[in-house]
C-alpha cells in the first residue's frame, strides 16, 4: 500500500484493480499524469496520491458525474485527504488541529468524521482528541467543513473539506436525474406547442 496518498477510494469487491484503471484514465483527462495508486490489502478499498489538490480532483469528478452519470462504473466513493501520518492518536489529532486552524473559520461549523481500519484505535478517542480542542460549533447533519480521518493499518489520512468534496457516485447519479427531470421540464414550459410550432 502506498505510505503517501491524498484519496480513499472505495470499490466493489474483486474490483481493485479496474476502479485503478479508472482513475488513472480520469486523472490523465483532467491533466494528472503522475497519479499513483495501490491496493490496501483490504476487499473493496483502494488508495492513491493525485498530484492535484485532492479537492480539485474529487470536484471535477463529481462535475463529471453530474453531466455523464455513467462515466465511473467501479469508484463507489472518494475521499479527499490533504496529510498522511503515523496512525497514532497524538499525530492524527496535531495534524487534524493543523488544518483545521488553516481551514475552518470561527464562524464555520465542522463535524469529525473517522474511519478505522485494521487498527485497534477507537473512533470515540481520536473524536474526542480533535473536538475537545476546537471552539467551533459541532453540527452532525451540515457541518460547514468535515474533518476526515481514514486510519489504514499504520497509516492515517487526514483532511479538512468541504462535505460536498466527498463524493459517492450513486447519491451524485440521483442528483443527476433529479437535475435533468428539473432541465426536461422546465424546457417542456418554455416550448411552443406543436399546433403554435409552425
Amino acid at each position: 500500500m502506498l505510505d503517501e496518498f491524498n484519496l480513499v477510494v472505495a470499490t466493489y469487491r474483486q474490483r481493485e484493480n479496474d476502479c485503478i484503471s479508472e482513475l488513472w484514465f480520469f486523472a490523465s483527462e483532467i491533466g494528472d499524469k503522475s497519479l499513483d495508486a495501490s491496493k490496501t490489502g483490504l476487499p473493496s478499498l483502494v488508495v492513491a496520491k493525485t498530484s492535484l489538490d485532492p479537492e480539485v480532483f474529487t470536484e471535477k469528478m463529481r462535475e463529471k458525474v453530474l453531466n455523464n452519470p455513467w462515466f465511473f462504473r467501479y469508484i463507489l466513493k472518494i475521499t479527499p485527504v490533504h496529510v498522511t501520518v503515523p496512525a497514532t492518536v497524538e499525530e492524527i489529532e496535531r495534524a487534524a488541529l493543523s488544518l483545521a486552524t488553516a481551514k475552518i473559520s470561527p464562524s464555520e461549523t465542522y463535524k469529525v468524521d473517522v474511519h478505522i481500519r485494521l487498527s485497534e484505535l477507537r473512533r470515540e478517542e481520536i473524536i474526542d482528541a480533535i473536538a475537545s480542542h476546537l471552539q467551533n460549533k459541532v453540527s452532525l447533519e451540515e457541518p460547514d467543513k468535515v474533518i476526515v480521518v481514514e486510519v489504514i493499518g499504520d497509516r492515517a489520512g487526514v483532511g479538512v473539506v468541504k462535505p460536498s468534496s466527498i463524493i459517492s457516485i450513486e447519491k451524485l447519479r440521483r442528483e443527476a436525474r433529479k437535475l435533468r427531470g428539473r432541465s426536461q421540464s422546465e424546457g417542456e414550459e418554455g416550448s411552443p406547442s406543436p399546433e403554435n410550432s409552425h
